[in-house]
């Protein structure tokens, strides 16, 4: 059996990854330092287990906001990662840069309470509030 491979990086190329695994979550995220880390309405990002993320290419810069990690191309911006902790098991995967983004199909909407007013969402995927519980919630 053939493990997933999905492979990405930012929009100039310095920076390449490769992911030897599925991801285990799929969402839009509405919230507020999503949308102004990206400069987009929201963002979707994919959760993977950390130790199946690989850069193959390039060094993203980090950066510390609210506790969490984010991380970008330091060329060209692109955002990249997103970790709850710098020691994380799982780690979040902008779906737009990976190489074949239509690869993977989201699953729910996170932090919906801070949705811009003037995105309306024709979906039918649930929505949560705010972070999606965890399955023994």
């Amino acid at each position: 059996m053939n493990p997933t491979i999905i492979t990405g990086g930012c929009l100039c190329g310095s920076v390449r990854y490769e992911i030897t695994g599925p991801p285990s979550k799929i969402t839009h995220c509405h919230c507020a330092d999503c949308r102004r880390s990206s400069g987009a309405a929201f963002v979707t990002w994919a959760t993977f287990r950390r130790n199946d993320f690989h850069l193959v290419a390039g060094l993203p810069r980090g950066l510390r906001w609210a506790r969490r990690w984010r991380s970008f191309c330091p060329l060209c911006g692109t955002p990249l990662t997103f970790l709850t902790a710098p020691d994380a098991e799982e780690i979040d995967v902008t779906v737009c840069s990976f190489d074949d983004p239509a690869g993977v199909t989201p699953a729910y909407h996170t932090w919906s309470e801070d949705r811009l007013p003037w995105i309306h969402l024709a979906d039918d995927l649930p929505r949560h509030e705010q972070r999606r519980l965890p399955r023994s919630a």
